[in-house]
């Protein structure tokens, strides 16, 4: 997932590079950003399944080496659809992998199920973060292709030590024969949490597709821009797995609620803020809200689902939320386009509120307490 995650933080902070050396408008970076999403929910509700049947090793693999295959077309891209088909393979491969590591992470030690996921959250938001870095260091140094081959590199070693190793599979008679997760979407409790997670990607979708873009808008040094990136990483790395525990002992659901209300807030405030150092620090401080609260998302799902549905929930989740993500990306570059910055970031703090808002009326009171071994 770090490695994955590095892939997805270096072309992030490519796209004004993108855009001044292929000419490439905000609204084609915007589904550059956005097509990654897209192929990400049709894989994570379609293929990742199949983790909860047996297959949880191999789709790790596969997913790996699409990755790696996406992220080379990438490196060699010159133009808008041939970053959109190296996007494409990319989403693809992210989709396949995740929702098969989150199931083993999540099975393998119930008990400590919040402090896993946010491990995990940590190490992906770790590989992020050197994302940026890594553009940093290649691509003036030597070119635009240099950071996509050495993810690619990585990647492909990191799915190799995966091929390699012996994974537990669910039990055969523990395997579901439901192909896909969507049924679990009857389940208030599961809809409920999920609605307040996509409140996190409509957040990400904005800031990831914005972000450097306003930067270089507001004629910030080049470094500011990804020196942010790296910057809103930090607080994840080091309090991810605390968000985690946090969540589980007080309620992952209250907690997720609390920050991403706060974030509604946060987003909505850089429409209005025009001081690129400004934002960095309060953009710091949000990220260190946000590495406290929003890790209890997938453990408020993951208490909801079945121990033999796992892979499927966690790919129902990451597919709604990407699809999200993809939607708010496309969006992004449009309104800003178009309206401006105040537009764009106004709109999304009130979209991610309704979010919160419904998510929490569907789940009811019961899943909004305090767990009751938390006071014992």
């Amino acid at each position: 997932m770090g490695v994955l995650a590095a892939g997805y933080g270096v072309m992030f902070t490519m796209l004004d590079d993108w855009r001044t050396a292929y000419g490439i408008q905000e609204t084609g970076l915007s589904m550059i950003i956005a097509v990654g999403f897209f192929t990400s929910f049709v894989a994570q509700l379609t293929i990742a399944p199949y983790a909860d049947r047996g297959h949880a090793r191999k789709l790790m693999t596969v997913g790996m080496a699409a990755n790696a295959i996406g992220a080379l077309l990438m490196a060699f891209g010159a133009s808008l659809p041939a970053f959109l088909l190296g996007r494409f393979i990319m989403g693809v491969g992210a989709g396949i992998a995740i929702p098969a590591i989150k199931r083993i992470v999540i099975v393998s030690d119930p008990e400590n199920m919040g402090g896993n996921l946010g491990r995990g959250v940590s190490i992906e938001v770790g590989g992020f973060a050197i994302g940026p870095v890594i553009a940093a260091l290649t691509v003036d140094s030597i070119n635009l292709a240099a950071p996509f081959i050495l993810i690619a590199v990585l990647i492909a070693i990191t799915g190799v030590i995966i091929a390699r190793l012996s994974i537990a599979e669910t039990a055969i008679e523990d395997r579901t024969d439901e192909r896909f997760a969507i049924d679990l979407l009857k389940n208030r409790a599961v809809l409920g949490s999920i609605l307040v997670g996509l409140a996190l990607f409509v957040m990400i979708g904005v800031y990831d597709s914005l972000w450097v873009i306003i930067m270089d808008d507001l004629k910030a040094p080049h470094w500011v821009g990804n020196a942010g990136v790296a910057l809103f990483g930090l607080p994840w790395i080091f309090f991810g797995a605390l968000g985690g525990r946090i969540a589980q002992k007080h309620g992952p659901l209250r907690v997720s609620a609390f920050g991403l209300a706060l974030g509604s807030l946060y987003m909505t405030s850089y429409g209005f803020m025009t001081m690129p150092y400004f934002m960095l620090g309060v953009g710091l401080t949000q990220s260190m809200v946000d590495s406290l609260t929003v890790t209890g998302i997938g453990v408020a799902v993951a208490q909801a689902t079945p121990p033999e549905r796992q892979a499927g929930a966690s790919g129902l989740l990451g597919g709604m939320q990407t699809l999200t993500g993809g939607v708010a990306a496309m969006f992004a570059g449009t309104m800003y386009e178009h309206f401006g910055q105040k537009f764009a970031f106004t709109a999304t703090g009130i979209a991610m509120a309704i979010l919160v808002a419904l998510g929490c009326f569907l789940v009811g009171k019961k899943w909004l307490q305090k767990p009751v071994l938390a006071t014992a």
